[in-house]
Protein backbone atom coordinates (compact mmCIF):
# COMPACT_ATOMS: atom_id res chain seq x y z
CA UNK A 1 0.00 0.00 0.00
CA UNK A 2 0.98 3.14 -0.70
CA UNK A 3 2.51 5.04 1.84
CA UNK A 4 0.44 8.41 2.94
CA UNK A 5 1.75 11.79 4.51
CA UNK A 6 1.57 12.16 8.30
CA UNK A 7 -1.93 13.70 9.22
CA UNK A 8 -5.18 13.26 11.35
CA UNK A 9 -7.87 11.25 10.83
CA UNK A 10 -9.22 13.85 8.31
CA UNK A 11 -6.53 13.92 5.94
CA UNK A 12 -5.33 17.45 7.32
CA UNK A 13 -2.13 18.30 10.05
CA UNK A 14 -2.98 16.66 12.81
CA UNK A 15 -5.59 18.43 15.58
CA UNK A 16 -4.25 19.50 18.70
CA UNK A 17 -5.13 18.13 22.25
CA UNK A 18 -7.77 20.69 22.88
CA UNK A 19 -9.38 20.30 19.26
CA UNK A 20 -9.63 16.78 19.75
CA UNK A 21 -10.62 17.51 23.33
CA UNK A 22 -14.05 19.47 22.12
CA UNK A 23 -14.11 17.91 18.49
CA UNK A 24 -14.27 14.46 19.66
CA UNK A 25 -16.08 15.06 22.73
CA UNK A 26 -19.13 16.71 21.15
CA UNK A 27 -18.78 14.05 18.32
CA UNK A 28 -19.42 11.62 20.48
CA UNK A 29 -22.13 12.43 22.40
CA UNK A 30 -23.82 13.08 19.26
CA UNK A 31 -23.33 9.70 18.41
CA UNK A 32 -24.52 8.92 21.42
CA UNK A 33 -27.58 10.22 21.57
CA UNK A 34 -28.51 9.33 18.35
CA UNK A 35 -27.53 5.58 18.73
CA UNK A 36 -27.80 4.06 22.05
CA UNK A 37 -31.38 2.77 21.33
CA UNK A 38 -29.65 0.46 18.93
CA UNK A 39 -26.63 -0.66 21.97
CA UNK A 40 -29.36 -1.54 24.20
CA UNK A 41 -31.36 -3.64 21.69
CA UNK A 42 -27.91 -5.08 21.08
CA UNK A 43 -27.10 -5.85 24.48
CA UNK A 44 -30.48 -7.54 25.25
CA UNK A 45 -30.19 -9.82 22.44
CA UNK A 46 -26.79 -10.78 23.48
CA UNK A 47 -27.51 -11.59 26.76
CA UNK A 48 -30.89 -13.70 25.82
CA UNK A 49 -30.69 -17.06 26.15
CA UNK A 50 -34.22 -17.75 24.35
CA UNK A 51 -32.74 -20.62 22.20
CA UNK A 52 -32.21 -22.77 25.01
CA UNK A 53 -36.34 -22.69 25.66
CA UNK A 54 -37.94 -25.25 23.60
CA UNK A 55 -41.69 -23.63 21.76
CA UNK A 56 -39.81 -19.67 22.90
CA UNK A 57 -40.02 -17.51 20.56
CA UNK A 58 -37.22 -16.31 18.87
CA UNK A 59 -37.45 -12.12 18.86
CA UNK A 60 -34.99 -9.98 16.41
CA UNK A 61 -34.17 -6.66 16.80
CA UNK A 62 -37.20 -5.19 15.68
CA UNK A 63 -39.01 -7.59 18.08
CA UNK A 64 -36.86 -6.68 21.26
CA UNK A 65 -36.86 -3.13 20.80
CA UNK A 66 -40.85 -2.95 20.35
CA UNK A 67 -40.82 -5.26 23.58
CA UNK A 68 -38.43 -2.98 25.57
CA UNK A 69 -40.68 0.07 24.64
CA UNK A 70 -44.10 -1.87 25.83
CA UNK A 71 -42.74 -3.37 29.12
CA UNK A 72 -40.44 -0.12 30.16
CA UNK A 73 -40.97 2.65 27.59
CA UNK A 74 -38.94 4.54 25.57
CA UNK A 75 -36.35 5.50 27.96
CA UNK A 76 -36.34 2.20 28.20
CA UNK A 77 -34.10 2.12 25.03
CA UNK A 78 -32.28 4.70 26.95
CA UNK A 79 -30.55 2.76 30.04
CA UNK A 80 -26.69 3.16 30.46
CA UNK A 81 -26.80 6.35 28.77
CA UNK A 82 -25.79 8.24 31.74
CA UNK A 83 -22.54 6.04 31.71
CA UNK A 84 -21.83 6.10 28.42
CA UNK A 85 -22.27 10.04 27.98
CA UNK A 86 -19.87 10.35 31.34
CA UNK A 87 -17.11 8.77 29.24
CA UNK A 88 -17.90 9.43 25.70
CA UNK A 89 -15.73 12.98 26.18
CA UNK A 90 -12.25 11.66 27.78
CA UNK A 91 -12.99 8.24 25.68
CA UNK A 92 -13.01 9.91 21.91
CA UNK A 93 -10.36 12.85 23.14
CA UNK A 94 -8.01 10.02 23.74
CA UNK A 95 -9.38 8.00 20.58
CA UNK A 96 -8.34 10.94 18.33
CA UNK A 97 -5.30 12.25 20.23
CA UNK A 98 -3.72 9.00 20.88
CA UNK A 99 -4.33 7.70 17.08
CA UNK A 100 -2.42 11.09 15.80
CA UNK A 101 0.44 10.53 18.60
CA UNK A 102 0.82 6.90 17.60
CA UNK A 103 0.49 7.76 14.08
CA UNK A 104 3.47 10.42 14.09
CA UNK A 105 5.43 7.85 16.24
CA UNK A 106 4.94 5.45 13.33
CA UNK A 107 5.77 7.47 10.55
CA UNK A 108 8.92 7.49 8.36
CA UNK A 109 12.24 9.50 8.92
CA UNK A 110 10.56 11.75 5.41
CA UNK A 111 7.34 11.78 7.61
CA UNK A 112 4.80 9.43 5.57
CA UNK A 113 2.90 6.90 7.13
CA UNK A 114 2.03 4.00 5.60
CA UNK A 115 -1.45 1.30 5.75
CA UNK A 116 0.10 -1.04 8.29
CA UNK A 117 1.29 2.23 10.56
CA UNK A 118 -2.16 3.45 10.27
CA UNK A 119 -3.74 -0.16 11.32
CA UNK A 120 -1.31 -0.30 14.09
CA UNK A 121 -1.94 3.25 15.34
CA UNK A 122 -5.43 2.39 15.27
CA UNK A 123 -4.95 -0.62 17.39
CA UNK A 124 -3.06 1.08 19.82
CA UNK A 125 -5.50 3.65 20.13
CA UNK A 126 -8.28 1.55 20.64
CA UNK A 127 -6.67 -0.27 23.43
CA UNK A 128 -5.77 2.95 24.81
CA UNK A 129 -9.39 4.08 25.26
CA UNK A 130 -10.62 0.43 26.23
CA UNK A 131 -8.08 0.24 29.54
CA UNK A 132 -8.51 4.43 29.99
CA UNK A 133 -12.65 4.77 29.76
CA UNK A 134 -14.52 2.44 28.09
CA UNK A 135 -14.00 -1.02 30.29
CA UNK A 136 -15.17 0.82 33.45
CA UNK A 137 -17.90 2.51 31.54
CA UNK A 138 -19.26 -0.70 29.42
CA UNK A 139 -20.06 -2.50 32.90
CA UNK A 140 -21.67 0.09 34.60
CA UNK A 141 -23.86 0.70 30.94
CA UNK A 142 -24.81 -2.92 30.93
CA UNK A 143 -25.67 -3.33 34.21
CA UNK A 144 -27.96 -0.87 33.76
CA UNK A 145 -29.04 -2.24 30.24
CA UNK A 146 -29.46 -5.80 31.20
CA UNK A 147 -32.11 -4.61 33.67
CA UNK A 148 -35.95 -5.66 32.97
CA UNK A 149 -37.80 -3.78 35.21
CA UNK A 150 -40.83 -1.08 34.40
CA UNK A 151 -39.75 2.79 34.16
CA UNK A 152 -43.65 3.41 33.79
CA UNK A 153 -43.95 1.50 37.76
CA UNK A 154 -43.00 3.49 40.39
CA UNK A 155 -42.90 0.41 42.70
CA UNK A 156 -41.19 -1.51 40.40
CA UNK A 157 -37.83 -0.70 41.46
CA UNK A 158 -34.49 -1.94 40.17
CA UNK A 159 -31.23 -2.75 41.58
CA UNK A 160 -29.69 0.23 40.28
CA UNK A 161 -31.29 3.63 39.52
CA UNK A 162 -28.73 5.24 37.45
CA UNK A 163 -24.79 5.39 36.71
CA UNK A 164 -23.91 6.80 39.93
CA UNK A 165 -25.87 4.38 41.78
CA UNK A 166 -24.85 1.49 39.96
CA UNK A 167 -20.93 2.52 40.16
CA UNK A 168 -21.54 3.23 44.06
CA UNK A 169 -22.99 -0.59 44.23
CA UNK A 170 -20.71 -2.38 41.91
CA UNK A 171 -17.69 -1.00 44.02
CA UNK A 172 -18.88 -1.78 47.13
CA UNK A 173 -20.48 -5.08 46.67
CA UNK A 174 -17.71 -6.51 44.01
CA UNK A 175 -15.00 -4.76 44.86
CA UNK A 176 -12.74 -1.91 42.18
CA UNK A 177 -11.57 -4.76 40.22
CA UNK A 178 -15.07 -4.87 39.13
CA UNK A 179 -14.62 -2.05 37.14
CA UNK A 180 -12.62 -3.91 34.74
CA UNK A 181 -13.86 -7.22 34.32
CA UNK A 182 -13.69 -8.44 30.83
CA UNK A 183 -10.75 -5.39 29.97
CA UNK A 184 -8.81 -8.07 27.98
CA UNK A 185 -11.52 -8.82 25.84
CA UNK A 186 -12.87 -5.37 25.74
CA UNK A 187 -9.37 -4.13 24.71
CA UNK A 188 -9.15 -6.58 21.80
CA UNK A 189 -12.41 -5.13 20.67
CA UNK A 190 -11.83 -1.66 20.95
CA UNK A 191 -8.47 -2.44 19.05
CA UNK A 192 -9.79 -4.36 16.39
CA UNK A 193 -12.42 -1.72 15.94
CA UNK A 194 -10.39 1.59 15.88
CA UNK A 195 -7.46 -0.26 13.33
CA UNK A 196 -10.35 -1.49 10.77
CA UNK A 197 -11.72 1.93 11.31
CA UNK A 198 -9.18 4.61 11.14
CA UNK A 199 -7.43 2.24 8.27
CA UNK A 200 -10.84 2.08 6.35
CA UNK A 201 -11.35 5.37 7.12
CA UNK A 202 -7.84 7.07 5.62
CA UNK A 203 -7.62 4.69 2.92
CA UNK A 204 -11.04 5.70 1.14
CA UNK A 205 -10.75 9.30 2.19
CA UNK A 206 -7.51 9.50 0.48
CA UNK A 207 -8.72 7.86 -2.26
CA UNK A 208 -11.93 10.29 -2.41
CA UNK A 209 -9.47 13.46 -1.85
CA UNK A 210 -7.09 12.33 -4.64
CA UNK A 211 -10.35 11.79 -7.07
CA UNK A 212 -11.75 15.32 -6.00
CA UNK A 213 -8.08 17.17 -6.40
CA UNK A 214 -8.66 18.51 -2.24
CA UNK A 215 -7.94 17.71 1.25
CA UNK A 216 -12.14 19.57 1.72
CA UNK A 217 -14.88 16.90 1.21
CA UNK A 218 -18.66 17.27 1.40
CA UNK A 219 -19.96 16.23 4.69
CA UNK A 220 -22.08 13.86 3.05
CA UNK A 221 -19.35 11.91 1.80
CA UNK A 222 -17.53 12.16 4.94
CA UNK A 223 -20.85 10.66 6.42
CA UNK A 224 -20.74 7.88 3.94
CA UNK A 225 -16.75 6.63 3.98
CA UNK A 226 -17.28 6.70 8.32
CA UNK A 227 -20.69 4.52 7.55
CA UNK A 228 -18.36 2.22 5.38
CA UNK A 229 -15.37 2.00 8.30
CA UNK A 230 -17.37 1.87 11.06
CA UNK A 231 -19.05 -1.48 9.90
CA UNK A 232 -15.65 -2.76 9.50
CA UNK A 233 -14.81 -3.79 13.07
CA UNK A 234 -18.42 -5.35 13.82
CA UNK A 235 -18.12 -7.96 11.46
CA UNK A 236 -14.43 -9.08 12.70
CA UNK A 237 -14.70 -9.33 16.41
CA UNK A 238 -18.71 -9.61 16.90
CA UNK A 239 -17.73 -13.42 19.24
CA UNK A 240 -15.44 -10.98 21.33
CA UNK A 241 -17.95 -8.48 22.14
CA UNK A 242 -20.99 -11.18 23.11
CA UNK A 243 -19.20 -12.65 25.13
CA UNK A 244 -17.59 -9.63 26.82
CA UNK A 245 -21.11 -8.72 27.56
CA UNK A 246 -21.90 -11.76 28.82
CA UNK A 247 -18.81 -11.31 31.55
CA UNK A 248 -19.41 -8.19 32.58
CA UNK A 249 -23.00 -8.92 33.00
CA UNK A 250 -22.65 -11.03 35.88
CA UNK A 251 -20.50 -11.14 39.41
CA UNK A 252 -17.57 -12.76 39.49
CA UNK A 253 -18.03 -16.17 41.52
CA UNK A 254 -15.03 -16.87 44.56
CA UNK A 255 -11.72 -18.42 43.23
CA UNK A 256 -12.69 -17.49 39.06
CA UNK A 257 -10.11 -16.49 36.68
CA UNK A 258 -10.98 -14.24 34.29
CA UNK A 259 -9.26 -16.71 31.48
CA UNK A 260 -11.60 -19.50 33.62
CA UNK A 261 -14.65 -17.47 32.68
CA UNK A 262 -14.00 -16.30 29.89
CA UNK A 263 -14.11 -20.34 28.56
CA UNK A 264 -16.68 -21.29 30.49
CA UNK A 265 -19.11 -18.56 29.32
CA UNK A 266 -17.87 -19.62 25.80
CA UNK A 267 -17.98 -23.19 26.28
CA UNK A 268 -21.67 -22.65 27.54
CA UNK A 269 -22.71 -20.85 24.68
CA UNK A 270 -21.08 -23.48 22.20
CA UNK A 271 -22.49 -26.04 23.71
CA UNK A 272 -26.20 -24.38 24.66
CA UNK A 273 -27.35 -22.17 22.03
CA UNK A 274 -24.73 -22.86 19.21
CA UNK A 275 -22.25 -20.87 17.45
CA UNK A 276 -24.82 -18.49 16.22
CA UNK A 277 -24.66 -17.56 19.65
CA UNK A 278 -21.41 -15.92 19.49
CA UNK A 279 -23.07 -13.60 16.38
CA UNK A 280 -26.00 -12.37 18.48
CA UNK A 281 -26.86 -8.78 18.42
CA UNK A 282 -24.89 -8.49 14.93
CA UNK A 283 -27.49 -6.62 13.21
CA UNK A 284 -28.30 -4.02 15.79
CA UNK A 285 -24.18 -3.69 16.60
CA UNK A 286 -23.81 -2.80 12.77
CA UNK A 287 -26.45 -0.76 12.59
CA UNK A 288 -25.47 1.20 15.94
CA UNK A 289 -21.62 1.22 15.05
CA UNK A 290 -21.86 2.23 11.09
CA UNK A 291 -24.07 5.15 11.44
CA UNK A 292 -22.51 5.85 15.00
CA UNK A 293 -18.91 6.21 13.10
CA UNK A 294 -20.76 8.30 10.17
CA UNK A 295 -21.85 10.59 12.86
CA UNK A 296 -18.74 10.57 14.96
CA UNK A 297 -16.43 11.80 11.79
CA UNK A 298 -19.08 13.57 10.42
CA UNK A 299 -19.30 15.65 13.22
CA UNK A 300 -15.26 15.63 14.35
CA UNK A 301 -14.67 16.83 10.96
CA UNK A 302 -17.20 19.40 10.85
CA UNK A 303 -16.05 20.90 14.85
CA UNK A 304 -12.52 20.36 14.27
CA UNK A 305 -12.65 22.61 10.87
CA UNK A 306 -14.49 25.45 12.67
CA UNK A 307 -11.84 25.29 15.98
CA UNK A 308 -8.84 25.14 13.47
CA UNK A 309 -10.37 28.00 11.44
CA UNK A 310 -11.04 29.93 14.95
CA UNK A 311 -7.76 29.32 16.16
CA UNK A 312 -5.64 31.05 13.07
CA UNK A 313 -8.22 33.45 13.74
CA UNK A 314 -6.64 34.55 17.32
CA UNK A 315 -3.43 37.11 17.37
CA UNK A 316 -0.55 34.97 16.72
CA UNK A 317 -2.70 31.76 15.34
CA UNK A 318 -3.02 30.25 18.57
CA UNK A 319 -5.60 29.31 21.11
CA UNK A 320 -5.80 31.52 24.09
CA UNK A 321 -4.65 30.47 27.52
Amino acid sequence: MAAKSTQGPGGKKPASAATNLIAGGGAGMMEALVCHPLDTIKVRLQLSKRATRPGAKKLGFIGTGAQIVKRETPLGLYKGLGAVLTGIVPKMAIRFTSYDWYKQLLAAEDGSVSGKSTFLAGLAAGVTEAVAVVTPMEVIKIRLQAQHHSMADPLDIPKYRNAAHALFLVIREEGFGALYRGVSLTALRQGTNQAANFTAYSELRSRLQKYHGTTDLPSWQTSIIGLISGAMGPFSNAPIDTIKTRLQKTPAQPGETAIGRITKISGEMWKQEGARSFYKGITPRVMRVAPGQAVTFTVYEYLKEKLERSKHDLPGGKYEE
